[in-house]
């Protein structure tokens, strides 16, 4: 699905067909499918309105306005059958039945990066709260919006939650200017709190392993710390320095090629695919020696958010691999081997990277740097893939579908869906 100010326009992912045109009140700010596929909704953050549609049955459609309370966000429940609003100034979130048509109220949810987390099962949904200057958790069963457990958070300022895949555990963890994270169990027992440092920022990014058996947090100091499920310890540190020394470790570096073209092929004038192929800059990655150097920026230090520390980390779904960015080293991409908890790749890119994202199936890293290619890494090697646009498309962001088979590469104004082979087995 894909909205076009006030249209929305869901497509068939193999042809691309366009199969349902729907029309909103005014622009689309935010889409998002239900679970099971079967409803989309798009928020009109400016109207206060949230409209639902059917793929089943393309007459029916929902209408939710929230007045003159406002909306700033808008979710899905796990069952695709309720959706939260939040109104503006975070007085509340309102959870809307679409079944029932009935409507319950969540009162004071904090606003801060990440204040709902649902349980990866769908049984429980966990919300940071704020009152009277303090942090508070409530967990509330999603079958019926029941309050299970309700606490207070030890932390200063709640920046944001998560639970572990198996959904035994919450993580809460404080603002970037104090170094905390704290585990709670289901029932609201404060399992374990950790702290690496203090008086200096703190954490930037947290993921969990699929398996749950790790948390891997990183940090403003460049370094991911991974801790064990059993102990809630830290296990082993990651560092992000400038240069790779270790000779075990494989530094794949990205290097431009001229394009070549055979005589046979030249016509005049040249064909769209040619000419864009003959314009555009390919590229290849060699095998560097070590030791290798690699760019580093230093950050500004009386300017907010500062591009320092570990911005983006995401465990493999086989649980083999850790991918991580440090910002001090914006072109470069970490690779780190879960089991031996040692450092495997490092990805240099000519450019800053501006995403990642791991193939759901298999041990699959795709990465983009904001311009038109897509470079795929797998423990067999890696490539950079051109896309065949005509124009300057500038990938900013993709997203694999949940077969592994395709992916799709955003720009900031157009989208296209990659295609990958399977490989007969």
């Amino acid at each position: 699905a894909s909205c076009v100010q006030y249209r929305l326009v869901v497509r068939d992912v193999s042809t691309l067909q366009i199969l349902q045109l729907y029309t909103c009140l005014d622009q689309i700010q935010y889409i998002e499918w239900s679970s099971d596929s079967l409803f989309i909704l798009c928020a009109m953050y400016k109207r206060g309105i949230v409209q639902v549609w059917s793929l089943e049955q393309p007459d029916w459609h929902c209408k939710i306005d929230e007045g003159s309370a406002g909306l700033v966000a808008s979710c899905w429940s796990p069952d695709g059958r309720h959706i939260l609003n939040t109104t503006e100034f975070h007085l509340r979130i309102t959870v809307w039945s679409l079944c029932t048509k009935s409507v319950s109220y969540i009162k004071y949810p904090k606003a801060c990066q990440q204040g709902i987390a649902f349980a990866k099962d769908g049984r429980y949904m966990a919300v940071a709260e704020r009152r009277d200057c303090k942090d508070f958790i409530s967990i509330f069963v999603c079958s019926d919006w029941q309050l299970l457990r309700h606490f207070d958070a030890e932390t200063q300022d709640l920046f944001g939650i998560e639970w572990a895949p198996n959904g035994c555990v919450l993580a809460v963890w404080d603002t970037c200017l104090e170094y905390k994270i704290l585990l709670y169990s289901l029932d609201g027992r404060l399992l374990s709190t950790y702290r690496a440092y203090e008086w200096s920022l703190g954490i930037k990014s947290i993921a969990w392993s699929p398996s749950s058996q790790f948390l891997a947090i990183g940090s403003y100091d460049e370094k991911v710390r991974i801790l064990n499920h059993v102990t809630w310890k830290k296990i082993t540190e990651f560092e992000h320095p400038a240069t790779i020394a270790n000779t075990k470790t494989i530094v794949y570096k990205e290097v431009e090629k001229s394009p070549s073209v055979e005589t046979e092929r030249l016509s005049f004038p040249p064909t769209r695919a040619l000419a864009s192929s003959l314009f555009s800059t390919q590229s290849k990655y060699d095998i560097s020696q070590v030791p290798v150097s690699l760019q580093y920026i230093k950050p500004v230090a009386d300017r907010a958010n500062p591009k320092m520390g570990i911005g983006m980390l995401a465990f493999s779904p086989d649980n083999c691999f850790l991918a991580t960015k440090n910002d001090n080293i914006p072109n470069a991409v970490w690779i780190w081997d879960v089991q031996k908890l040692k450092l495997f790749v490092v990805l240099e890119q000519l450019c800053a990277i501006q995403s990642f994202q791991w193939d759901p199936r298999q041990p699959r890293l795709a990465v983009c740097t904001g311009n038109s290619k897509v470079y795929l890494w797998s423990p067999a090697g890696c490539v950079s893939v051109q896309v065949p646009m005509e124009g300057d498309f500038q990938i900013v962001s993709l997203s694999w579908h949940s077969s592994g088979d395709s992916m799709v590469l955003l720009s900031k104004d157009n989208f296209c869906v990659c295609y990958l082979e399977r490989e007969e087995v």
